[in-house]
Order: structure tokens, then sequence, then C-alpha cells
């Protein structure tokens, strides 16, 4: 395929993150090509479970170009996130394409520059801009090789479930699942069920159950959690957390110690007690505050039980970290997610040792310059909320990598196709 139009930039997802990326390049008259291996956007959305909300207010989640509509709520469902979503790639007219899985991203040889880009819908001719280097090879399914101009990895926080190997996890009688499976406490009705891990997904889900007609459920704990309400007189967390990123680690520890000490009611009797190390110290490494959507009315009425973590597994037991056994029918493991990268880029020496990238927005690696990232943090601000601010940025930084000049906008509107099937647009 022949065109006057440059190779595209390919954003890898098809998530709120890939999307953001896609308008903000259109709107700065890069082409964009957002390729995803389901069969629609928003795909982790749809598989969430159904109680889900977002933690983050509707004004602070929208991405760059389209509001949330008000209809929607303060604190937007699952449902309404999965509509916001499809709306938001047939507003923009972004070029989608579905059931496509790209599996492995390669720096392209020097001379691919001056081939026609050597792959079902990546090649269209046209050579490199000055400066733009040689671009890259996105290796997908069906066999197809796709060219491209630089690449901008989406592919989610929360990508590949992650199930601790426990020892005698196989012995296990009872029905063990990962939180991912999960959708509603229905098939758990008169049942005893533990749910592993007290972040925000394992406390949802366990209220969720107590609410939904379990007839015993058990959080198992590991560390205490921070727990801070939703919202407080109508301030949002949300806003608390943007105004102290920038703040010492040190001072928002102390903050955060008065505020759960006047909002949140000490649940050391019923098994939860306060956190030792400080918020925003443990936010720095990782773990996010729990909001209470219900947690702090379930474990104080005892509709939900914390318990020691789990240690193991033997037949019809599970053993916890305070000699105790249990019984339950079934378990459930909010255990987190891995990023799941390894596979599509670990060659390409851009992740750390936990397997996330080392650089970020619009940061694009020394050894793998042209290559971008988005939605692999999870920030105290809102993960919606970081992953629009990036996509400006990335945007930016990308326009001007690749020489794009203000009079692209134009033609922006006036794109080829990709050679690949695109979602049909909602109705």
């Amino acid at each position: 395929m022949s065109s006057t139009q440059p190779r595209p930039v390919y954003v890898i997802g098809a998530g709120p993150g890939g999307l953001a990326v896609a308008a903000a390049l259109r709107a700065r008259g890069v082409r964009a090509v957002v390729v995803e291996k389901s069969d629609g956007v928003g795909a982790s959305w749809r598989g969430h479970y159904a109680r889900l909300h977002l933690h983050t207010t509707r004004r602070l989640s929208a991405l760059p170009g389209l509001a949330i509509p008000r209809r929607f709520g303060r604190w937007v469902s699952r449902d309404d996130v999965v509509r916001y979503l499809e709306k938001y790639a047939e507003f923009h007219e972004l070029e989608l394409v579905t059931g496509v899985e790209v599996t492995r991203i390669e720096r392209a040889p020097a001379a691919a520059d001056a081939g026609d880009g050597g792959g079902d819908g990546g090649g269209d001719g046209g050579g490199a801009a000055a400066g733009e280097g040689p671009g890259w090879l996105l290796h997908a399914s069906g066999g197809r090789v796709l060219a491209g101009r630089a690449v901008v990895v989406a592919t989610g926080f929360n990508h590949t479930p992650r199930l601790p190997d426990w020892p005698g996890r196989d012995t296990y009688t009872g029905a063990l699942a990962h939180a991912s499976a999960y959708r509603d406490p229905k098939p758990y009705e008169g049942r005893d069920v533990l749910v592993v891990g007290a972040g925000n997904t394992g406390a949802e889900i366990a209220v969720d159950l107590a609410e939904g007609g379990a007839a015993r459920v058990r959080l198992a704990v590991r560390t205490a959690p921070h727990i801070v309400r939703r919202s407080t007189a109508g301030w949002p967390a949300q806003r608390t957390g943007i105004l102290v990123r920038r703040l010492p680690v040190r001072l928002v520890d102390r903050l955060g110690a008065l505020t759960a000490k006047v909002s949140v009611p000490d649940l050391t009797a019923y098994g939860l007690p306060r956190p030792e190390s400080g918020l925003y110290s443990r936010v720095r490494q990782g773990a996010i505050p729990v909001q209470d959507v219900g947690l702090i009315a379930a474990v104080r009425a005892g509709t939900v039980e914390p318990v020691a973590a789990v240690e193991a597994f033997d037949g019809a037991e599970v053993l916890l970290a305070d000699g105790s056994r249990i019984t339950p029918d079934a378990v459930i493991a909010a255990t987190g997610y891995r990023r799941g990268l390894e596979g599509l880029i670990g060659h390409l020496d851009v992740l750390d040792e936990r397997g996330r990238p080392l650089a970020h927005g619009r940061r694009t690696p020394a050894q793998a310059p042209g290559l971008y990232f988005t939605g692999f943090t999870n920030p105290i601000s809102g993960m919606f909320r970081e992953m629009a601010l990036d996509a400006e940025k990335i945007a930016k930084a990308l326009a001007r990598r690749l020489g794009v000049r203000a009079e692209a906008r134009r033609a922006a509107a006036h794109l080829p196709d990709t050679g690949l099937r695109p979602v049909d647009p909602p109705a």
C-alpha cells in the first residue's frame, strides 16, 4: 500500500490510557493506530466485577477532549466506564484495530526506512522524518508484521493475574479462583468464603459477598491497610491525593495519621489494627489506601472477619500465619497482577527487576528511543487523571520527535485505512 502519509504511531491497548494517547496524538496531527487484542475497547473494564465503581470522581477522571456525562453520577460504574470509552473512541474518530494481539516489539533495521513498511496494515511507504530513527516492528497475531514510527505501550496495570504459589495449593479441595474471575456474589450464596488480600479489590469483594448472601466471609490480611473515606463532607479523597503528591513523605504520613484518627474508627479489636507504617510511605512502595465502600461497617458488624495471612493449603484446610487452620468452601485470591511485559519487550532492557517500565509518560528509554509507556503506575491522585495528563505529554513529546508541523492538524481528518479490521462504532 502506498500513501503520502508517514507510517503511524502504534498504540498497543484500547483501554483508557491507549485511547487517551491516540486522541491526543490525533489532535496534534500525528497518525495513531490503536491495536487491541480483544474485540472492543475497555476489555479490562468489561471483565471487572459488577459492583465496581471508579474510586475517583467523574470530573477528575475524564480523558482529553471529552467529559464524562453528568448522568453517570459522581462515582462512575463499571458499565458506564465502558460506555464512556466506547463513546470516546467514536467521538475522536480513532483508528482502532481489534482482534489483533501484538506479541513482540523490535527495533526496525535501518534499511526498513527505505522499504514499504513490511507488514499487513503497517507498511504505507513514506520515509522517516528527520531525526525519527529506524522505527519499530510489531510482530502480531496472524503472522502480521507492522512497521511504526513509534510505539506507545498501554496494555494496562492489571494485565496478568498473579496467584501466589502457596505450598499445597494444588491439594486444596475447595474452589480457588483469582479475583479477576469474580463477577458477583451469586455463586457464593450460602457458602463459607475466604478472600485473600486486603487491597481495594479484596475489600470490596469481601463486602459484596457479605451483602450478597455468603454464609461467612473472612478477609486474610498480611499487612494492615490504610483505610480512607472515599469522601468526607463532600471533599473526595482523590483531591487530597492530588494536593499532597509533592509534599515531603514524612509530613504526609503525619497528616494521614491525624486524619485517620478523626475519620476512621480503630478496628484493632476486630482484627484489623492501624498500620504501623505511614500512609504515603506505603504509597511510595506501591500500596494505595483502601477507599471505604462498606468495609468498616462490615467489619464492625462482624459480616467480614479479618484473619491472618494465608501460609499454605492442606487438602480442605487453609493454614494461616498465626498457626490456625480454617476450612472455607471457596478462596478468592485478590493478590494483584503482573504487568506481563516480559514477552513483549523484555529483550529490550527497558524493564526493572519487578517487570515495570524504567521510563514512563513523556520519557522514552535511552536504549529504546521512540518507545513510550502509559498506565503502568497506580498513583494516589487517580489513574484515569494521570493517564489523561500522560497522554498530552506523550503526544507533545512525540510530535516534537517526529517533526510534525502545525498544518498537519488539518490533514489529520483524512488519514488512510490501516488495512486491518476496525472495530464497529458503538450504536
